[in-house]
């Protein structure tokens, strides 16, 4: 017989359920990639956080605590207010031994007042965002490269105090672990509100948007790799999507194939590709001469069919082909 709330645990169960096939496809994947680059095939050694999830059988709101199936009432140190009744709710324990309550909840959609304003957004490495509005461009902030320092120092002492292979880690070795993984945590919170607060200046100050439909993955293998995980263009790309949704906003995805071979002005496509290291877009039909990524937001906006009154001799045949008509 197992103690606590049968409610939580067939939760856990139905949600096992449903995770295990996915699971299992991505590990035999990671597994065969690995094997065939050659790579050892390594074991997981570490087990996942405790975590709990309940419905709404299980757990009920009463003067602001969280009571949960099973006669346990927890004091939660709330964030924000619940929009609305919550449907499910996840307790969870961190890396750094911090518990959290995630509640499901439904929001209704906040309409903004039309601006008449159209944006393009190119995703990048020296700036995460350029955008044919030059107030909104997103600088990196380097949150990870300020905390460089006090992580190494934290890594210093878990790597003195590792524990021998098959012996109990120490406490220092416990509370080395701890604090490293709360500067990761905080990191991750700065980026997180970084993106979000740019997210909505963007989303107030323009009705349409034009974003790259960027996927950072093949950064990892390049020399870069550091610097464009720091810079976490896939959550900055992540808050816009939610907040346009949010709002009501008229945001399209645009396949970035040929991005930096076309003209924004005209729409001709050259005939070779820039190297990375040219910074300076130059088109040989019309003789602009712009900032690389600069024209590559504007191509965003005349790919998504965002066309300024300004912009002609312009035919979009294709979501992914620009060309000069």
């Amino acid at each position: 017989m197992i103690d606590g709330s049968s409610v939580a645990q067939q939760q856990t169960i139905r949600d096992f359920g449903a995770a295990r096939t996915k699971a299992i496809k991505d590990i035999q994947k990671r597994l065969a990639m690995r094997q065939r680059r050659g790579f050892p095939v390594l074991k997981k050694k570490a087990l996942a956080h405790p975590s709990m999830n309940y419905t709404r059988r299980g757990f009920s709101l009463q003067d602001g605590q969280l009571h949960l199936a099973g006669g346990i009432v927890l004091s939660v140190v709330w964030s924000r207010g619940l929009p609305s009744d919550p449907t499910s709710v996840r307790v969870s324990r961190d890396a750094a031994e911090r518990w959290w309550a995630s509640f499901v909840v439904k929001v209704d959609s906040e309409p903004l007042l039309e601006t008449g304003r159209v944006i393009g957004i190119d995703w990048g490495v020296t700036e995460i965002a350029t955008t044919t509005d030059s107030e909104f461009d997103l600088a990196h902030p380097q949150h990870g490269k300020t905390a460089a320092a006090k992580l190494a120092r934290y890594q210093r002492m878990m790597a003195r105090r590792r524990p021998p292979k098959g012996k109990p880690a120490s406490k220092g070795y416990q509370t080395a672990k701890r604090q490293a993984a709360e500067v990761y945590g905080q990191v991750a919170r700065r980026r997180t509100d970084h993106a979000r607060k740019w997210a909505k200046g963007v989303v107030r100050a323009h009705d349409q948007i034009a974003v790259e439909d960027f996927k950072p993955k093949f950064l990892a293998n390049s020399t870069m790799a550091r610097k464009a995980a720091d810079g976490a263009i896939g959550q900055a790309k992540r808050e816009l999507i939610w907040m346009a949704a949010k709002h009501e906003r008229d945001l399209r995805l645009v396949d970035p194939a040929y991005m930096t071979m076309d003209c924004g002005d005209c729409g001709a496509r050259a005939k070779h590709r820039l190297l990375l290291s040219e910074r300076t877009y130059t088109c040989s039909a019309c003789g602009v001469v712009k900032p690389r990524d600069k024209n590559s937001a504007q191509v965003m906006i005349n790919r998504a069919g965002f066309l300024p009154a300004a912009v002609d001799r312009i035919r979009l045949d294709s979501p992914t082909e620009t060309r000069a008509a």
